[in-house]
């Protein structure tokens, strides 16, 4: 074990995890008071991949209800024509950008779930996330609702890559007191540092670090806590510097932050460094000008990084064990606006890929003819439906106590 005078002479300082001194005293107090828990399932290592379309997708024009009146009516100028629609089933299709996702759907490897949403929808985009991120509409659950599944996932002997984050703080759906979920925008950027010369005991990070354990030592009641917890970090980095050395994608990833950030998640998998969950976002999808070109380049975005994520992992001998599962905050208002756009929204769709799912169409099709709150898609899928499905039948925890209540679950996933 690194002493903290060791740690400091070796030139390390705090680790670039999306987080500060401050925050990372805090997570080490409160990790004091956790329980230990027991490995739910000890043989299910499957991996959960949320990715977040940040700004409320138009579940409409990325599953196309290509052949409704009542779609073509309303967006004369947005709609997608029905011949460049790629089809699925049911009167549906894809958006044209969305091709390497047809043939994962093609080969029985992608599930929508359509209508996506809660009661009571709040349409403002820092309000809905909360309620998605929490997975609770009445905000009475702490804690995000990954960060509730992580707790439960946690083993003890604890593993510093049980949750990944991609980017530059944790999002709030993995935030939980007990677990600490690295968040990481390079790699190479992912380690100890200090600037300037290494184990100079005179710079200023240095000297704050000393200053930290000086005031929290091994013998106070949380001064081993904190050194462990700096312990983690270090291993933390170290691990993902290795498994970064020594992974090479199998195919060419889009030149886009969103592609690299697969990537990373990518090497983590392949890596083995026991991730059970991860998280990236895709932003710019709230389209209120402009939507035609701005979100056909999203939906190529989307396409590209996750048929890319896909191939890398089944070349990789991965893609059983790995579901991707998107989601927004909320959807868009079916007639098109004045400026080439829509607005915010209520039901949407969301895609689960993998070779673990069940193809298909599930929740039932909005009745764009019965629209609701001056215009809007009604949710006809509760999205607790949709995470309960995932937390049981993916990850194998029991999702009841998770989400204040038990839920239905969706067919996507084989129970």
């Amino acid at each position: 074990m690194l002493t903290r005078r060791d740690f400091v002479k070796g030139g390390v300082a705090l680790v670039s995890i999306g987080t500060t001194a401050q925050s990372v005293l805090k997570g080490a107090v409160a990790f004091a008071a956790q329980n230990s828990g027991t490995l739910v399932g000890p043989g299910n290592k499957k991996t959960l991949v949320l990715v977040q379309l940040a700004g409320g997708n138009d579940g409409l024009n990325t599953v196309v209800p290509a052949s409704d009146p009542a779609y073509r009516s309303a967006r004369r100028t947005l709609g997608i024509a029905e011949e460049g629609v790629l089809p699925l089933a049911e009167g549906f299709g894809l958006h044209p950008s969305l091709t390497g996702m047809k043939g994962l759907w093609d080969a029985g490897k992608l599930a929508v779930v359509r209508g996506v949403g809660y009661p009571g929808q709040n349409y403002s985009h820092f309000k809905s996330m909360a309620i998605w991120q929490a997975g609770d509409p009445k905000m009475e659950l702490d804690n995000g609702w990954l960060g509730r599944t992580l707790e439960k996932l946690e083993s003890e002997e604890h593993d510093p890559f049980l949750g990944f984050n991609i980017g530059a703080s944790t999002p709030d759906e993995m935030r939980s007191p007990k677990i600490a979920v690295p968040s990481v925008r390079n790699p190479e950027d992912y380690g100890v540092k200090v600037g300037g010369k290494l184990g100079d005991p005179s710079h200023a990070r240095t000297a704050t670090m000393l200053k930290l354990y000086e005031q929290y030592p091994a013998a106070s009641p949380y001064g081993a806590l904190l050194e462990t917890t700096v312990e983690t970090a270090m291993s933390s980095s170290k691990m993902l510097q290795e498994v970064a050395s020594t992974y090479t994608p199998a195919v060419e990833y889009p030149d886009s932050s969103f592609g690299s950030g697969l990537s990373v998640l990518a090497e983590a998998i392949v890596g083995d460094l026991g991730m059970r969950v991860g998280h990236i976002t895709l932003g710019g999808f709230d389209t209120h000008n402009n939507q035609a070109d701005e979100h056909t380049g999203l939906m190529e975005t989307l396409d590209g990084g996750l048929t890319a994520f896909y191939q890398d992992l089944a070349a990789h001998g991965k893609a059983d064990d790995v579901l991707v599962l998107t989601w927004s905050e909320f959807g868009r208002r079916v007639e098109e606006n004045a400026n080439g756009g829509t607005d915010h929204g209520a039901g949407s769709v969301l895609f689960a890929l993998g070779n673990g799912v069940q193809p298909g169409l599930f929740g039932d099709a909005p009745d764009l003819s019965a629209l609701v709150d001056n215009g809007n898609v009604p949710y006809t899928t509760d999205f607790r439906r949709v995470y309960a499905t995932v937390i049981e039948r993916w990850l194998g925890v029991p999702h009841a106590e998770l989400l204040g209540q038990q839920w239905e679950q969706l067919g996507f996933l084989a129970a």
